[in-house]
């Protein structure tokens, strides 16, 4: 029996039911890890998809985290995502990944924050045309590390730092990978919000709104009662994944 069959056998909870505000239609992306590719793709379906819901008085698309590493586009994602324009009708909210924190760490003490070579940084170095590492020699992180600090265009530091841990919208919280059950939202941590996994994925938990998240991969969108999960392992599988939000509805696009 699954964990979610057996804490809920025989105590029926009633069926919350969550919304977006009205009016509001919100795009939630997972995962994009350096796959441009993908990414276009997804927004042209995006966009389709919003050209029909002419109800709509105010369209949010959402990144949840981990722009940067294991695809080879890094670079240029981050490019092409400073680059899109809100408007009166269309607004983007930019969320952090671990991902990002590693990044931002590795710039800031390589010799604390080597394991971000290890875990996807590689490909995001050639993306800005920085030689991987031949070993691990302090020396070697230092200059590395130098050398992506003067590759890093200013606008590129500044989209990273400036990325939020969440957003809430409705009945919905947005964020990388979780919050930690039990914990009031104000007093998460940052190491939790971009990197709990199974503390949160397994607990049955009612936080008084559904998460939407990535960070853990799954095969497919998946829902559960309290929380949508969105990464879909895109650099790996091909398929960059996104759930639309409208008054209580939900569907799921893929690139």
């Amino acid at each position: 029996m699954s964990i979610w069959k057996s804490i809920f056998a025989g105590t029926p909870r009633p069926q919350r039911h969550y919304r977006v505000p009205e009016g509001s239609l919100i795009y939630a992306i997972g995962d994009i890890h350096g796959r441009l590719d993908l990414l276009e793709s997804l927004l042209e379906k995006i966009e389709a998809d919003r050209s029909w819901r002419t109800e709509a008085k105010k369209t949010y698309i959402v990144f949840l985290g981990d722009y940067v590493d294991r695809g080879f586009q890094s670079r240029e994602v981050i490019d092409y995502l400073n680059g899109l324009e809100d408007t009166p009708e269309l607004s983007h909210i930019f969320l952090a990944g671990n991902h990002e924190d590693l990044m931002l760490g590795f710039l800031d003490d390589p010799l604390e924050n080597q394991l971000w070579l290890r875990v996807g940084g590689l490909q995001t170095l050639v993306s800005y045309g920085i030689q991987p590492p031949a070993n691990t020699l302090v020396d070697t992180l230092v200059e590395t590390s130098n050398a992506l600090g003067a590759a890093l265009p200013e606008g590129h530091r500044t989209f990273l730092t400036s990325l939020k841990t969440w957003w809430r919208a409705g009945g919905y919280l947005f964020v990388h990978a979780g919050v930690r059950p039990g914990i009031p939202l104000e007093q998460q941590r940052r190491t939790d919000l971009l990197g709990i996994r199974q503390a949160f994925t397994e607990s049955p938990a009612d936080f008084g709104f559904k998460v939407v998240h990535g960070h853990t991969g799954v095969a497919e969108v998946t829902h559960l009662p309290n929380r949508i999960a969105v990464d879909t392992g895109a650099f790996a599988t091909g398929t960059l994944s996104a759930v639309a939000l409208w008054d209580e509805s939900h569907t799921t696009l893929t690139s």
